[in-house]
């Protein structure tokens, strides 16, 4: 709760959670903690980041969602992904080799309840509905729906032709790698006759800020090195060192890390590559201090903040180019 706070204390635009069942991550149900951070914030959005949609049922999310939505004032949003690990689908009985079907029926379900109060459909992975009513109704409508991809060309095309708003999760190797998948998801929307220009993108990768390079190492880089090798050994990656480590930090690498200024310039570089419209940093990465992640917030919002978003600014007036919000999310 401090965190969310913190957030929208320090003026960024978006506080969001992600969905895990394991026991290095906290949370196994985002839509409890945004309510909670609801009756503790006034302005900043709330949203999942991600809701494991496939082994979730669309009704539940969709009400469970609602009804943040309307403890906020209408400030929910929901990023259905199919999350970066497995463990709920045995959890709750789904199989894995159901992986996309599950996923693109369930994303079919939640558009059909978000956009009819009664509804009627059937499918294979869950019982039929025969206009049935789904309450209660959140404040926005519609409520804002995001398809989370971590780079499954399938996926950017859905959210395309859907007309979807699109989170892209870049958690390794160098950002320029994914430019072609947003050019993807844009031809899909062109296609299916959505104007591109009006689809929101997200960027999401890990970051953290401290005054200098070298503490923001200090306070950072051995918890993201566990981490990751923790979970490497249970996908057979080989695994990270210090070296590894530099290199993602590296310029052109998918970290965000360092001082207030190299930190902006990764952003803008960035946003050179994919145009998008909202940032997403991920900081409470392994078992970074609670009080550094309280600083490194504060010093996104109050120095990095301003700076992406006069620069973008000036970028897109020398272009002579409408400005849109850039939104920085924690």
């Amino acid at each position: 709760m401090r965190i969310a706070q913190k957030t929208e204390e320090a003026g960024l635009d978006v506080f969001a959670i992600g969905e895990h069942h394991r026991p290095d991550f906290l949370v196994s149900s985002p839509a409890v903690v945004l309510g909670a951070a609801a009756a503790r914030t006034k302005r900043i959005r709330l949203s999942s980041a991600v809701t494991v949609l496939s082994s979730d049922d669309p009704v539940r999310i969709f009400q469970q969602f609602a009804e943040v939505d309307l403890l906020s004032g209408g400030r929910a949003e929901i990023m259905a992904g199919r999350g970066s690990f497995t463990e709920s689908f045995a959890l709750f009985g789904y199989d894995l080799d159901d992986y996309d079907e599950l996923y693109a029926e369930k994303l079919e379900l939640l558009l059909q309840i978000r956009d009819q109060v009664h509804v009627t459909w059937s499918g294979r992975h869950r019982a039929s509905l025969n206009d049935a009513g789904v309450w209660p109704r959140p404040v926005q409508d519609p409520l804002p729906v995001w398809v989370a991809v971590g780079g499954t060309a399938q996926s950017v095309v859905r959210a395309g032709v859907l007309g979807l708003p699109l989170t892209i999760a870049i958690i390794g190797g160098q950002p320029d790698r994914f430019v072609q998948l947003v050019e993807l998801y844009r031809e899909a929307a062109r296609r299916a006759d959505h104007d591109p220009a009006s689809m929101a993108v997200a960027i999401n990768t890990h970051a953290f800020v401290a005054e200098t390079s070298a503490q923001a190492d200090a306070a950072f880089a051995a918890p993201y090195l566990a981490m990751m090798n923790r979970i490497g050994r249970e996908r057979g990656w080989p695994p990270s060192g210090p070296d590894a480590y530099q290199a993602l930090r590296s310029p052109r690498g998918a970290l965000a890390v360092g001082s207030p200024q190299q930190v902006a310039e990764k952003l803008l570089y960035e946003h050179e590559l994919f145009g998008h419209q909202r940032y997403i940093a991920q900081m409470s990465v392994g078992a970074v201090s609670h009080r550094d992640v309280l600083r490194s917030i504060e010093l996104f919002g109050t120095e990095v903040a301003p700076l992406v978003r006069a620069e973008v600014a000036r970028r897109e007036a020398d272009a002579s180019v409408e400005p849109r919000a850039v939104e920085l999310a924690e």
